[in-house]
């Protein structure tokens, strides 16, 4: 017995030294992976040495005597701490996702193949200027020279997600960086979806009433009425079931901002205040990677701000003498055409000229452990024809139909990323908008502001015009057989949305109506809802004088315009019917005196969420039937309209399944009760320890290690939250998911710029630096975020020195 417990005790200590030495091994690799913060490293090309100083943030500063060497060390940094991510998106637009994660995402890859996003990309960039193309080859050299690097012994060559996936990037090629660019337009694009969407309820026998009530549009939109589309075109319900959906449906159409600008005559140092930041999904990392360049050559200048790892583009940031920021303008640069086919020949469709033949080519889609697919990719004069699995387009059109997308991405002459790049002759705001005459997608509403005190508004890219008898005006698909549906050019650069030095001396934009009513072309009647837009407007009309404090307070305000009007009228439909159950009404109390700030430590943003989400799914779920889950999101528009009695498509509080009729009151208070119920499942019964940013936290999920069973919450980045869907400091949640409170869409960058002294100017962004788990710098500014703080980004040489916590040779050959 004594040998046995020796035995079992020496066998214990054995197995826990073997346990122990896997994972000291498992810790060794993952640790292997993070490059060095200091290194020499040759790269050929260079005219001079370059320097990629990191400070205690991460953040380089690249000091470097070109541009075209600036250039050559920014794609080296970026492939140091970012290369997962720009080999994911270089992927996406490429079409070429299933050949690393098998057969679940065909369907996607099939859609993106579509679209030939990077074939577009390669014929613009044959397009462009030598110099343009000598700049895009240097930021491809650096890439490729950390790719090509030697390594020590105990050191990775990839990151983890390279080692774990056991895939090898190939080399960057210059035409990758418009291909990313073209994948941001793709997220950014704003009218896809609700034109699916508006098909989606036509097919399922909604009229254009009852489409209107759904879909409500900001008030003052006044468009032809839209006619009944089953009319236009044959069309198919459904039927029971869930919608079929693919990997990329919560990244496109997705984008949404705050920007404004103030000008010196309403600030407390008499030079302009320039706001922005950018709401997308949230990651690990975040989509921004903040830089500093020095070109400290025969010229001198700074370049700072957010740049987009696999492109050598700072896209948000400031120079020496000049600050800009964007948000996206959800103009409507896009349209669906329904293509009659042939039936006599299914490969020709009908044009206002008869019948031709599409442009056929075939799509080869490799899939890991899976067989290659061969997929038929066909074109009309509109674009390419979507395939029949996306947004169940197969299903919904009538036999003998398909679906073509015309959209101002898909040209071969592209030149977007001709305004993006490193110019030390940009100063001015006027030179600014000269050079935007190059921007072509995605349409964005930029403010900028330079020293000499001007600020401006220019939205600049391709805006499709649409002929005067095209009722439907871009709002959901159209005949592509009748001529007066096609575009018919594009407007004039100088006939683009601009404002320059306003006499009230503020410009902000937040995604809705950027224009006034006598504009003469059309942009969109799509804009998003107008509540964070009147909000800027309300909280920079409130002080004669702003300063950097005052814009730190408008971009972190959490109060809600959308709730602060919605609340009370729930509140009105629900209080009778539950005012005999004390402890319900107790809370319907607390509800009621909330000041709609969506705060994280309080409880009232948390109760009257979860209220909300469960009044969606009883007023509408019944009528939407199999197409509701897609509009299963905080739906206030609508509820407004609804609970003021303005909706004339039909009564939408009754429940059609039931033989009783129901009024709002019955439903809401049901609703009440429901959620209740489900916070106290979710969170416990002490209603005490409740609180919205326990709910609402931040969820920014790595692209592969997020979903690994039983560890893979730990590479999420985020803590807890403050704001929602409709206050400035904004955090959309998704009603459908299995944290339905998460914040899963924010700001991914805060910068506010100071044009008295522009090193005064402040950033943040959700994560950290580099993209690598194991990194020190994966999740720097988790809390920094959540906390509304902020970091300054300097140029001055010596406190950068001061701040250095490592720095990078890069030398010529």
């Amino acid at each position: 017995m004594k040998q046995t417990r020796v035995w079992l005790k020496r066998s214990l200590i054995g197995a826990v030294l073997v346990l122990v030495a896997a994972g000291a091994a498992v810790v060794a690799v993952a640790l292997s992976t993070v490059p060095s913060l200091t290194g020499t490293q040759v790269l050929p090309g260079l005219t001079q040495p370059v320097s990629i100083i990191r400070d205690r943030n991460g953040v380089p500063h690249i000091i470097g005597t070109t541009v075209e060497d600036l250039y050559r060390a920014l794609g080296f940094a970026h492939a140091q701490d970012r290369l997962w991510q720009m080999e994911l998106m270089r992927r996406v637009g490429q079409g070429r996702l299933a050949e690393i994660f098998g057969e679940q995402l065909v369907d996607t890859d099939i859609f993106l193949r579509t679209l030939d996003l990077a074939g577009h990309a390669e014929r613009s960039y044959e397009r462009f200027p030598a110099d343009a193309k000598a700049l895009l080859e240097a930021y491809a050299a650096g890439v490729n020279a950390f790719l090509e690097r030697p390594v020590g012994l105990f050191e990775s060559r990839w990151p983890p997600e390279f080692l774990v996936l056991h895939h090898k990037p190939e080399p960057w090629r210059p035409a990758d960086s418009l291909t990313l660019v073209k994948v941001m337009a793709l997220n950014l694009s704003a009218n896809l979806g609700p034109e699916i969407q508006r098909l989606t309820l036509a097919a399922q026998g909604f009229s254009p009433d009852e489409i209107e009530d759904i879909m409500p549009l900001n008030d003052g939109e006044n468009p032809p009425p839209l006619p009944d589309l089953s009319k236009l075109y044959p069309l198919r319900s459904l039927g029971p079931g869930r919608r079929r959906t693919a990997a990329l449906d919560n990244d496109i159409g997705s984008g949404a901002s705050n920007n404004w600008v103030v000008a010196g005559s309403r600030t407390v140092t008499g030079k302009p205040l320039l706001a922005n930041d950018p709401h997308l999904r949230l990651s690990a990392p975040s989509i921004w990677y903040l830089v500093h360049l020095a070109l400290e050559g025969s010229e001198r200048a700074n370049l700072v701000g957010a740049s987009l790892p696999g492109t050598p583009i700072v896209v948000l940031g400031r120079g020496d003498t000049i600050a800009w920021g964007f948000t996206n303008t959800e103009a409507d640069v896009q349209d669906v055409f329904i293509e009659k086919l042939n039936p006599d020949n299914p490969e020709e469709y009908l044009t206002p000229d008869g019948w031709r033949r599409f442009d056929v080519d075939v799509m080869e889609i490799r899939v890991a452990r899976g067989e290659t697919r061969l997929v038929e990719r066909r074109r009309t004069r509109h674009g390419p024809v979507l395939p029949p699995q996306f947004r169940n387009l197969g299903r919904i059109l009538g036999q003998g139909y398909v679906a073509a997308l015309q959209w101002t991405a898909l040209s071969d002459d592209d030149t977007t990323v001709l305004a993006g790049l490193f110019s030390p002759n940009i100063r001015t705001v006027s030179d600014w908008i000269e050079r935007t005459r190059h921007y072509v997608v995605p349409m964005q509403s930029m403010v900028v502001a330079d020293m000499a005190g001007d600020i401006a508004l220019i939205a600049p890219g391709r805006l499709p015009i649409r002929h005067l008898e095209n009722q439907i005006a871009g709002r959901a698909p159209v005949p592509g057989w009748e001529a007066k549906y096609d575009w018919q050019g594009y407007v004039a650069f100088e006939e683009l949305p601009r404002t320059i030095n306003p006499p009230d001396g503020v410009i902000g934009t937040a995604n809705a109506r950027i224009v006034s009513r006598d504009y003469p072309h059309h942009i969109t009647y799509d804009w998003d809802a107008d509540y964070r837009h009147r909000r800027v407007a309300e909280l920079l009309a409130k002080r004669d004088k702003h300063d950097m404090a005052t814009m730190q307070a408008v971009q972190l305000d959490v109060f809600s315009p959308a709730f602060a009007e919605l609340a009370p009228l729930m509140i009105a439909a629900a209080k009778a019917a539950v005012s005999e159950e004390e402890d319900l009404r107790q809370l319907l109390d607390q509800v009621e005196r909330w000041d709609a700030q969506m705060r994280s430590d309080a409880v009232e943003p948390l109760v009257f969420m979860a209220w909300l989400r469960e009044t969606v799914q009883a007023v509408f779920a019944d009528d939407l039937g199999p197409v509701f889950r897609q509009f299963f999101r905080p739906q206030a528009k609508a509820l407004i309209r609804v609970l003021k009695g303005q909706a004339s498509g039909r009564d939408w509080c009754d429940d059609i399944n039931t033989p009783a009729r129901e009024s709002c009151g019955d439903i809401l208070a049901a609703a009440f009760r429901r959620a209740i119920a489900d916070l106290e499942s979710r969170y416990g019964k002490d209603r005490a320890k409740w609180s919205w940013g326990q709910a609402h936290y931040a969820s920014g999920e790595h692209r592969v290690f997020s979903t690994l069973p039983l560890i893979g919450r730990y590479f999420i980045v985020g803590t807890a939250s403050p704001g929602g869907p409709y206050t400035l400091n904004r955090g959309l949640v998704e009603f459908d998911s299995e944290d339905p409170f998460a914040n899963r869409h924010a700001s991914t960058l805060r910068a506010i710029y100071d044009l008295s002294d522009l090193d005064n100017s402040l950033f943040m962004q959700p994560t950290g630096q580099s993209g690598n788990p194991f990194s020190r710098f994966y999740r720097t500014f988790e809390t920094s975020w959540s906390e509304g703080q902020y970091i300054r980004i300097p140029t001055d040489p010596a406190e950068i020195r001061r701040e250095a916590i490592g720095t990078w040779r890069l030398l010529p050959n």
